[in-house]
């Protein structure tokens, strides 16, 4: 199978610099230095399309512009490239939900993919209405994906669960084709609700042996239930023509975080319910030392940044190695991101694609099919 590599809109804002924010982390003023408007995220859309990236996911948080919205607009600045729209089933009915992705689907011929989010923080939740705790959350997004499976399949839906109820519900025009889920989540209760429901499974970039742990378990459970999901890993990249470009860069970056903004972010990341957060933060447990934390992934993005915390670092050559690795354990889809996204773009675009292509490891989602070879008998 060839991989299928994605971008990231930086509907924060962008910058040349680290912008934080998620998990009950503060976001950094750099977001200002290029404000998230549509015709700035139309520039790293459409440079992402032309560069062969078959997608771009766009989170979901109060510090970020809504995805829902600002990615129905970028449709109509772009022509292929599909959607990542993060979004969380406890803010909309499922039926409403179901309408919603089936109108985008049909509109925008096929190009939206579904990341759910539960949802990380109480206190954020509850400032959006939301009372259940972590578990609740859980077992209500369950519900509501068995919901709109169902009704995206045709199916008049009758549910009566612990967190939802709906009555003959349906949907009269249905979406062609039906959006992908994709769904992370690091906790026992996101694992069994991923086995049950995700086409592709997602986590963040956790070193190679601990990816393939999380693999072997998410495959099992979801075997259980006569599913065999993809895997998906979410990294950022500092990708440059020589390995030691691409680590001053990384000690640009890092210069320029400070250690009140550190300590700051790390605080806050520490109040975080989020098992995959935890788990980012041990990688480099505060601290600006020792930030390899495997060949060419480097932990320092986290300290000022709650989600996604590793990047990739290297030639594009070496960048490409790690990605085969991952690979090679099972991993098929790459969600990809720099400091700026559109410069980053282009160096990920120009520089490790090509290496990859090259491996037989991917080809342009508009490539024309590849066509069969004749021999004479």
């Amino acid at each position: 199978m060839t991989l299928t590599v994605h971008w990231f809109l930086p509907t924060t804002g962008d910058s040349r610099h680290v912008v934080g924010g998620g998990h009950g982390s503060t976001p950094g003023t750099a977001g200002a230095d290029r404000p998230p408007t549509i015709a700035y995220l139309g520039q790293i859309a459409r440079s992402a399309e032309q560069l062969g990236f078959a997608g771009a996911l766009t989170p979901t948080g109060p510090w970020c512009e809504d995805a829902w919205l600002t990615t129905a607009m970028l449709t109509q600045v772009t022509e292929r490239l599909k959607f990542l729209v993060a979004f969380r089933p406890g803010q909309l009915s499922p039926t409403l939900a179901a309408r919603m992705a089936a109108s985008y689907q049909n509109q925008s011929h096929g190009r939206l993919l579904l990341n759910v989010v539960t949802g990380g923080e109480s206190a954020e939740q509850r400032a959006l209405g939301d009372f259940l705790d972590k578990d609740g959350r859980y077992a209500r997004a369950d519900e509501f994906l068995d919901i709109t499976g169902r009704l995206w399949r045709g199916e008049r839906v009758d549910h009566h669960g612990t967190h939802l109820r709906v009555e003959g519900a349906e949907l009269t025009r249905l979406p062609d084709p039906v959006p992908e889920v994709y769904f992370g989540g690091s906790s026992p209760a996101a694992e069994r609700v991923a086995a049950r429901h995700a086409d592709t499974y997602l986590t963040w970039g956790e070193p190679p042996r601990q990816v393939e742990e999380k693999i072997g378990r998410i495959r099992a459970a979801a075997a259980a239930h006569g599913r065999t999901p993809r895997f998906g890993i979410r990294l950022h990249t500092i990708s440059r023509d020589t390995s030691a470009q691409a680590w001053a860069e990384a000690g640009r970056l890092l210069a320029a975080m400070g250690p009140d903004r550190i300590r700051a972010t790390q605080q806050a990341l520490a109040r975080s319910e989020s098992e995959g957060q935890r788990r980012m933060r041990e990688l480099h447990g505060g601290s600006a030392e020792r930030l390899e934390v495997s060949p060419n992934l480097w932990a320092g993005i986290g300290l000022v940044r709650g989600g996604a915390g590793t990047a990739l670092v290297g030639s594009h050559t070496e960048v490409a190695d790690r990605i085969e690795e991952y690979h090679r354990l099972g991993v098929d889809e790459f969600i990809l991101s720099g400091a700026p996204h559109l410069e980053e773009a282009y160096w990920v675009g120009e520089g490790v694609l090509p290496v990859l292509a090259a491996r037989g490891l991917w080809r342009r989602p508009d490539a024309p099919p590849a066509t069969p070879t004749v021999t004479e008998s």
